[in-house]
């Protein structure tokens, strides 16, 4: 099984699923307390818990709405939610709330990656630095916000996050018009490493913001799929980067702010994955035994994606 950034939204939300679904249960004390749940007990939780899934509401067919700016071709064997349904799922692990999440793209098992869509409203970028991308000294930048960012992370209990280099230097993609780039991440309670692609699709009005988690080996083998994915995204009429027009907004910055300034953004997303390990040792047994069918896939996804889990707090 593959273990990656849209099987921790699964497990996520199964998890926040719990408290709902336990409470339709009645309540158990002694020894029955502490038994193993049947084959049919977990078949019918985890059926509540796909229950719960699908309230985040999903498409599966045609194009998923990316707010009022853009759409996505939904390739077949995957599921789109929209800005309300990614939203959901996103702050209930850890990210802020923001109304800039307006999509999720995800495998219909929740087995593979994950695609999250969000749009910053700064205006026209100019593409004027295309060709004058200093990787080394962004990364620098970048690896000296991230110590900043340890430090607000360490107050919201996470882990420490490390910028270890580049998997994919930035660069602008003349073939598709969209800016990209790749950062190594390291979690310093672990030693485990990450990736988090990052598109940027310059439009009219703003960028949408395309992420992209996954392990390292998995990087390569996605891309080419990825790419003909991101091959089924549009803009809106009148929202394209091309339909400029003298009077609209541009931004006070290009192309190197864009990615400069997305460094404590990207590794607080990665975050997320350290932090499940803390949140799984706060829920009650109950709770525990209700996603049950599902633990030997978390333990997995730290494995694959962290290295060796460190045991739970008492």
């Amino acid at each position: 099984m593959k273990t990656s950034f849209a099987l921790t939204v699964a497990l996520l939300a199964c998890l926040a699923a719990a408290p709902s679904v336990l409470s339709q249960q009645p309540a158990e004390s002694g020894p029955a307390a502490d038994a193993p749940p049947t084959p049919e007990q977990k078949a019918a939780r985890i059926k509540k818990i796909s229950e719960e899934i699908e309230k985040f509401g999903w498409t599966r067919q045609g194009s998923g709405k990316i707010g009022s700016l853009a759409q996505i071709l939904i390739p077949p064997g995957y599921r789109f939610t929209d800005g309300k349904g990614a939203g959901r799922m996103l702050e209930f692990y850890g990210n802020p709330p923001s109304d800039r999440y307006l999509g999720l793209l995800a495998t219909e098992n929740f087995q593979e990656h994950s695609i999250i869509f969000e749009f910053d409203d700064v205006g026209y970028v100019k593409d004027d630095e295309k060709n004058d991308l200093k990787a080394d000294e962004l990364l620098a930048s970048m690896q000296e916000g991230q110590v900043a960012d340890n430090e607000r992370r360490k107050q919201m209990g996470l882990d420490e996050l490390e910028i270890t280099g580049w998997a994919v230097p930035p660069h602008f993609n003349d073939r598709t018009k969209n800016l990209e780039w790749a950062l190594k991440l390291r979690s310093k309670a672990t030693g485990g490493v990450t990736i988090n692609h990052n598109t940027r699709v310059l439009g009219r009005n703003g960028v949408m913001e395309v992420t992209l988690l996954c392990s390292p080996e998995e990087l390569e083998p996605l891309l080419p799929g990825y790419q003909k994915i991101l091959e089924g995204f549009s803009y809106t009429e009148g929202q394209r980067y091309a339909e400029f027009r003298e009077g609209d907004k541009v931004a006070k910055y290009g192309l190197t702010a864009l990615i400069a300034g997305t460094g404590a953004f990207a590794a607080a997303k990665m975050g997320l994955f350290a932090k499940l390990s803390g949140f799984i040792a706060k829920l009650g047994k109950a709770a525990i035994l209700l996603v049950i069918g599902v633990l030997a896939a978390i333990k997995k996804l730290f494995g694959s994606l962290f290295g060796a889990r460190q045991p739970p707090r008492e």
